[in-house]
């Protein structure tokens, strides 16, 4: 059994007082107003994340993006993300000038300024509403055509 493995398990044998103790000594702060079981997986979230590491920046992004989107619209779906690196430059010609946009760890870059969502850099250029990921090439486009009506 690992070093790890072993405080795990202890964790389950904790009285509620060694707990918060252990939150106290573990986070540097006085423990919430919790049950013992969050107490429990709050403690080990934050060994495991020692030992191996915290999640990617873009993971933490994806997350928080979804438990705002649960908050909104109480569905926490598949929503076919587009999955971009930190670094990489996007690049839309529009009428005959080219536009240049980074990806940061929290969004967008560009002309100087930080930008949440590449919709809103679409509407900058364009000055309507377009679909970010469309714009820049990164989604296609619905290939869902309505049947024409005939008259008559």
């Amino acid at each position: 059994m690992t070093m790890l493995e072993q405080q795990l398990a202890e964790l389950v044998t904790m009285s509620p007082a060694r707990l918060r103790s252990l939150w106290r000594d573990t986070y540097r702060s006085p423990a919430p107003d919790v049950s013992p079981d969050l107490l429990r997986r709050g403690i080990a979230h934050r060994l495991q994340e020692r030992m191996h590491g915290k999640l990617p920046n873009a993971s933490q992004r994806e997350i928080e993006r979804l438990r705002k989107r649960v908050e909104r619209t109480g569905k926490a779906g598949h929503m076919h993300a587009i999955s971009l690196k930190t670094g990489t430059r996007l690049v839309r010609a529009w009428k005959d000038k080219s536009y240049h946009v980074l990806v940061c760890d929290d969004g967008f870059e560009f002309q100087g300024r930080h930008y949440e969502s590449l919709s809103h850099i679409a509407r900058e250029i364009t000055g309507a509403h377009w679909s970010g990921p469309r714009f820049f090439g990164l989604k296609k486009s619905s290939s869902y055509k309505p049947k024409a009506i005939a008259n008559g």
